[in-house]
């Protein structure tokens, strides 16, 4: 809705699902339900993390930095995060679910699907990074897909229709 634009000033991926979720219920005072996401790499002491949407100006500036940032490093370990918190409708959390998607960084981009840091990160146990993967690949291996189904199956105890 207009004027909908939560200040994401928390420390953690949680807070600001929290603060998000929170904005969300208060325009509607009903179930809402938020993320917060990022890629978190070893090397760089868990950066860009929660600044991963702000770590340059253009999304392709922030491959870049990471990938400036990761020349000779050789522990390229690194996960995409997401955490999602659901507000039900008497304002009180009801669930809340951090999702990771391991894998690493690697040195050159690769694919053209999704978006972000997709194309430099190789999913741990595929030879295929996120931006190689099809959409139904995609939302069942990533961080989002597996928050997103764990609300899925919290809701289902509502009602099992769902």
């Amino acid at each position: 809705p207009e004027g909908f634009d939560p200040v994401e000033n928390g420390k953690t991926f949680d807070d600001n699902s929290l603060i998000k979720a929170y904005a969300a219920w208060n325009i509607g005072k009903t179930w809402s339900l938020a993320d917060d996401s990022g890629l978190c790499i070893d090397a760089l002491g868990g950066a860009p993390g929660i600044h991963s949407a702000r770590y340059a100006d253009t999304p392709q500036a922030r491959i870049n930095r990471v990938l400036s940032e990761m020349q000779g490093v050789e522990n390229r370990s690194a996960k995409f995060k997401c955490c999602m918190t659901l507000i039900n409708p008497d304002g009180n959390v009801a669930f809340t679910y951090t999702g990771i998607c391991r894998g690493s960084i690697i040195e050159e981009q690769r694919g053209v699907n999704g978006f972000g840091y997709d194309p430099i990160f190789l999913v741990e146990g595929l030879d295929k990074t996120m931006a190689e993967l099809s959409e139904d690949e995609k939302n069942q291996l990533s961080h989002r897909g597996k928050a997103l189904n764990a609300v899925l199956d919290f809701l289902k105890q509502y009602n099992p229709k769902i």
